[in-house]
């Protein structure tokens, strides 16, 4: 009988511990309605942000694409045309001007594509020796305002 009243003794605190467990739905609701409200405070600051970031990546791949540009024309004496285009960084050009000392392996591994999935625009060096860089922006045309604007390397 000793055995019985110990087992039973025991059997108390958890048949107690197993009805407490858990949450109640009061406190359920206080914890979706706190996470609510800190979803909106913080998601119209997150969400108004990635036009910025979009921005931001153009101009890193634009300073990235000039960085290859300046090696080339360190090799080579000159950048390339605007008929060999950007492509001149990942595959040996042909034409004019003459890319003799191109670095095998290329001075990028392939062309990135701006962050709204447009190419980026190359127009060979004029009289001065310079070329221009852009992307369009989010409208992928010439012109623009905020993220549609035009990103050159004049830009950075």
């Amino acid at each position: 009988m000793a055995i019985t009243r110990r087992v039973l003794a025991k059997r108390k605190p958890h048949a107690q511990r197993k009805s407490q467990a858990g949450f109640t739905l009061l406190e359920l609701m206080v914890v979706l309605v706190i996470l609510g409200a800190l979803i909106g405070l913080v998601a119209p600051n997150i969400l108004g942000r990635s036009d910025e970031a979009k921005v931001s990546v153009a101009k890193t791949q634009i300073r990235n694409i000039m960085s290859a540009l300046d090696l080339y024309k360190l090799d080579n004496g000159n950048y390339p045309s605007t008929s060999q285009g950007l492509q001149a960084l990942v595959t040996k050009p042909s034409g004019f001007p003459e890319a003799k000392n191109w670095k095998d392996g290329g001075y990028m591994q392939k062309l990135p594509e701006d962050p709204w999935g447009n190419e980026f625009l190359y127009i060979s060096p004029g009289a001065d020796g310079q070329y221009d860089l852009l992307s369009l922006g989010s409208d992928g045309r010439e012109g623009g305002d905020g993220d549609a604007a035009d990103l050159s390397k004049a830009d950075l």
